[in-house]
């Protein structure tokens, strides 16, 4: 960090620039995540490369055409059961839509996200994993590779 010099009313103080100040106006222009916008894209976004009218996955999912659509524009908040069936109706597990809604919530705050499981937890549940993790990634590698 440096000083510079910065007259005041004919006052000179001395104020810090450099990395800090960055830093607090990065902070200023994050905008504020909206999980509904961003659950709503995921699912218009799986929809789409379906080749799926909203139509044909409201009547599959039992859900009224006009909730479907305020849904995917972001301007409802699903239930669990209803996101449930959304997901039934477009064959995507329901963990691999919200692990997608995950990552771009995560973009947006600037957390970096790994992906690879850390050894430690694995170790720490006595789990198999690697196993988990590969049937995983067939899936979203599938279903949600051009969600991004």
């Amino acid at each position: 960090m440096v000083k510079q010099p910065v007259s005041v009313n004919g006052v000179v103080r001395w104020k810090d620039v450099g990395l800090a100040d960055q830093a607090k106006s990065e902070q200023k222009e994050r905008k504020m995540v909206v999980l509904r916008h961003e659950i709503g894209d995921v699912l218009r976004d799986v929809r789409q490369r379906q080749g799926r009218t909203l139509r044909e996955v409201s009547h599959s999912a039992r859900v009224s055409l006009g909730y479907l659509s305020e849904v995917e524009r972001g301007q409802k908040e699903a239930s669990s059961e209803l996101l449930s069936s959304i997901c039934s109706a477009l064959d995507v597990p329901l963990s691999s839509m919200l692990r997608e809604v995950s990552d771009r919530v995560a973009v947006a705050e600037g957390v970096a996200v790994p992906d690879t499981v850390p050894q430690e937890f694995s170790q720490r549940y006595g789990r198999d994993l690697e196993s988990d993790l590969e049937l995983n990634d067939e899936l979203s590698t599938g279903l949600l590779s051009g969600a991004r």
